[in-house]
């Protein structure tokens, strides 16, 4: 990400679009950092099996009580909640989330749970902004 300024008193972060079309960052998740996928489509942020596992959180099979829709097909999630994500001086704190099934999801996926806590986020130029 851009070095984050404070405009205002709330951080913010600007991330470049990639080369695949897609705002793809590092962001700090409950304190490790994974990379992750910006989705404005997406209804709640999404975690990877091995992405979960990476920060610390290992859902049991009986955990996986719901069923989405993704770009790969239905697949069965377990519902967490995060402590904190962090993109740069960007942070929220009680994201609304969950584990996709191992072999799903190839990205973590950061959707409206995450961005619906910031005070704005704006799409400009190639741009992602994040405002905290």
């Amino acid at each position: 990400p851009a070095p984050a300024s404070r405009a205002g008193g709330g951080a913010t972060v600007e991330l470049k679009v990639g080369a695949n079309g897609h705002f793809v960052t590092d962001a700090d998740v409950n304190g490790r950092s994974i990379s992750v996928m910006i989705g404005t489509g997406a209804s709640m942020v999404a975690l990877t099996y091995s992405d979960a596992r990476a920060i610390g959180i290992s859902p049991r099979e009986s955990d996986f009580t719901h069923r989405v829709s993704t770009a790969n097909g239905v697949a069965k999630v377990a519902p967490i909640t995060l402590d904190r994500i962090q993109i740069g001086d960007v942070m929220v704190r009680n994201v609304t989330a969950a584990v996709v099934e191992d072999g799903k999801l190839a990205t973590t996926l950061l959707g409206n749970s995450f961005l619906s806590k910031l005070s704005r986020y704006e799409m400009r130029s190639g741009r992602l902004v994040l405002e905290e």
